[in-house]
Formats: C-alpha cells, sequence, structure tokens
C-alpha cells in the first residue's frame, strides 16, 4: 500500500530545522533534570517496603492499590507473583533511616495496610482479625472472655494455645490465611466452648499479611546498574552488527540517533515528572529495537540505491531513499502508535510508563531515522570524502 505516489521531499534541505529541534528538546530534557537533582526513580530503584499478601480468591490489583493509596503515601506498587493469589505490595521507605527506623516504618506500614485491605474487602465489625492476628494479640483478645465464661487456662497454656493457632494459620497450605474456623479443630487442646469464644470474638479477613521486609537502596543502585550496562550492550551490539552489515559509518550514526532518542524519552520523563521503575527500563530497551529497525530500513534502501544510481550525488540518493520507504514508515508507525496510544490511555497506571515510553518513542524514532540518522550519515560521508580528495 501506497501512501505517497512518488514522493519528492527534500528531507536533508531542512535539516538544519531539525537538528534545532532536536538541541531544543535534548536542553529541554537536560535543563529539567538538574533543575530535579536528577530523574525520578521507583520503588524498583530506591528501595522500599515490600509486603506479601495472600488472598483467599483472585486479587483485583486496581482495587489493591486504590485501597492502599488512600492510607500510605507516595509510589504504590502491586504485583502479582505467584498461582496461590499472592501479591507484593511495595511502599517508599527513607533509605537513610537506620535499620530500628526502617523496622518501625515497616510495622507501621504493615498495620495500615491491614486497615485499608480491611475496610476495602470487609471490615471483622469490631471482632479480631484473625487471619492477622499475632499470638499477643490473641492472648489480649481472648484472655477475659474465657475467663467469662468460666474457661480454666492460665496465662501460659493461653499464650500455648495461641501460638499453636498462630503456627498453624501460617504453616503451609494455609500460608497466613485461614479460609473456616473448622480448621482449626485440628489443633490440640482447643475445645469446642473455646471454639465458641474465638467465632465471638475472631473474624476472618479474605487476605493475610505473609511478611514485610525493606528492600534498602543497594539492591536499587545494582539494579540502575544492571539496566543502564544492558542499554549499552544492546547498542554495542546493534554497532557492532550495522558496522558489519553495512559499514561502520552507517552503524555509528544509527547508534547516535538511538542514544538521540533515548536522552530526549528520558528528558520528557523528567519534564512530565514520571517515574523510572522496571517496566519503564524494558519500554526503553524496545524503544532501542524499534527506533534500530526503522533506521536500518532506511539505510537498507540506501544502500539498494548506490547500486542503482552509482552517478547520482550521495546526498540525492539518501534523499530518493528516504522517500521511497515514506509509505512504509508512515503506515508501521502509525499502525503502532495507535497501538500503544490505547495502551497509554486504558492500560492504567501499572502500564502507564511502559506505554509512555513506547508513545514517545515511536515519534521520536521515527523522526530520528529520516531527520537525524541519515544527516549524520551524509555528514560522516561527506567528511570520509573530504579527507580522500585531500590525501590526493
Amino acid at each position: 500500500m501506497e501512501l505517497f505516489k512518488n514522493p519528492n521531499i527534500d528531507f536533508l534541505g531542512r535539516k538544519s530545522i531539525f537538528y534545532a529541534l532536536s538541541v531544543l528538546l535534548l536542553a529541554a530534557g537536560v535543563g529539567s533534570l538538574i533543575m530535579k537533582g536528577g530523574l525520578k526513580y521507583g520503588i524498583d530503584f530506591t528501595g522500599g517496603a515490600n509486603i506479601s499478601v495472600r488472598f483467599a480468591e483472585a486479587p483485583p490489583i486496581d482495587k489493591i492499590r486504590s485501597a492502599v493509596s488512600g492510607k500510605i503515601p507516595g509510589e504504590i506498587s502491586v504485583q502479582e507473583v505467584s498461582t496461590e493469589h499472592e501479591v507484593i505490595v511495595s511502599t517508599m521507605l527513607d533509605a537513610t533511616q537506620d535499620s530500628a527506623a526502617q523496622e518501625k516504618a515497616i510495622q507501621e506500614a504493615r498495620g495500615l495496610m491491614v486497615e485499608a485491605l480491611a475496610e476495602a474487602f470487609g471490615d471483622p465489625g469490631g471482632k479480631l482479625d484473625f487471619n492477622n492476628a499475632s499470638s499477643q494479640m490473641l492472648v489480649d483478645r481472648l484472655r477475659e472472655p474465657f475467663q467469662r465464661v468460666s474457661i480454666g487456662i492460665s496465662d501460659q497454656e493461653l499464650e500455648r494455645l495461641a501460638g499453636a493457632m498462630t503456627n498453624y494459620r501460617n504453616t503451609p497450605p494455609r500460608s497466613g490465611l485461614i479460609r473456616n474456623f473448622d480448621e482449626l479443630k485440628a489443633i490440640e487442646g482447643l475445645t469446642p466452648a473455646m471454639m465458641e469464644v474465638i467465632l465471638q470474638e475472631c473474624a476472618l479477613a479474605p487476605f493475610g499479611i505473609r511478611g514485610a521486609e525493606a528492600v534498602g537502596p543497594k539492591i536499587g543502585r545494582e539494579l540502575r546498574n544492571k539496566a543502564f550496562l544492558a542499554t549499552v550492550y544492546a547498542l554495542g551490539g546493534m554497532l557492532i552488527y550495522i558496522a558489519f552489515r553495512f559499514e561502520l559509518m552507517y552503524g555509528a550514526a544509527a547508534v547516535i540517533a538511538v542514544i538521540h532518542d533515548v536522552l530526549i524519552t528520558l528528558g520528557l520523563f523528567s519534564l512530565f515528572d514520571k517515574e523510572i521503575s522496571l517496566n519503564v527500563v524494558a519500554a526503553l530497551l524496545t524503544l532501542v529495537g524499534y527506533s534500530m529497525n526503522d533506521t536500518i530500513v532506511v539505510f537498507d534502501r540506501i544502500r539498494e540505491t548506490l547500486k542503482l544510481s552509482r552517478r547520482d550525488p550521495y546526498p540525492k540518493v539518501v534523499n530518493d531513499s528516504i522517500n521511497q520507504t515514506l509509505s512504509r514508515t508512515v503506515l508501521t508507525s502509525s499502525l503502532t502508535f495507535i497501538t500503544a496510544l490505547a495502551l497509554l490511555v486504558f492500560g492504567g497506571p501499572v502500564l502507564n510508563g511502559f506505554s509512555f515510553v513506547l508513545v514517545a518513542g515511536i515519534l521520536i524514532g521515527t523522526y530520528s531515522s529520516i531527520f537525524i540518522a541519515s544527516p549524520i550519515l551524509v555528514a560522516w560521508h561527506d567528511m570520509v570524502e573530504s579527507r580522500r580528495r585531500g590525501k590526493k
């Protein structure tokens, strides 16, 4: 399908305008990064508190995120991690705190999360939530009711019984979640009278907190370094491939254009105050591949046109090649852009960063393959030819 019949647009003649546009975008991004002190990293890279929660049924991710966000300030990440209806809820944590302060912050976050999830998925109505209660909480709650109905049990025995109940609850396959109090009948020493009191004083939430831990900034730094190295290795591999498949100047022009795309996209993240997460890094690597593919299509046509038009000036060959691939470029980029835009609009907060990179990257990558990579290729070619003439 041809959108344009024999187009003859002088792309290279307008290269100064687009060079200026790129410099402006890069300057805006760099200025934003300087003013904001760098990129805004998410929990994946800065560290935080990871709280594992198991649900009785398939967890509604959006509802969980909404409930927790109402109680705990800052970024909230909710990720399903298994087929056992388990999720990890990550919250921001001050990495400068000492271990004691971090432990206190984790417990506070845990309490707020239980409160938020209880409100969203069924308030126990004043009863003690058995699935999220500690053994000491059970002792404090059951001591007086046991005495009131004349259940003769010492504090030591009550502590042993409470410990047995919480251990039973936390042991697989229950793993922190009791679905019916009848399950407790297997515990030795638990009488029917005690069970009746427990039914009156306790309730079962449809979720259980399995554990909470801090993820320090050291792990975040390691992830940042690995993400950077992954991008560098990808660019290096592409440079080697294109230099082997075409020539070194083609590979260098393509890599410079992709670096241009990544830098502008990161600048847009800073300008729009968006956070860098592992999803965003994955999207950036996708952008690197997409932009490189778009550039290679143009470069391949340049090489083919050179064989057929050996007498034409090199800039004309490049310009003709861009025109010949214009319909393909516009069609491919437009369809991909529509898909990414739909993902940005309807994908929800989890995919927002990923889809934002794709939307921005498709526009910038298509633009750079025409207005950045190709002019760089012509400039490199002219420089090489100038040196050859100088040697003669």
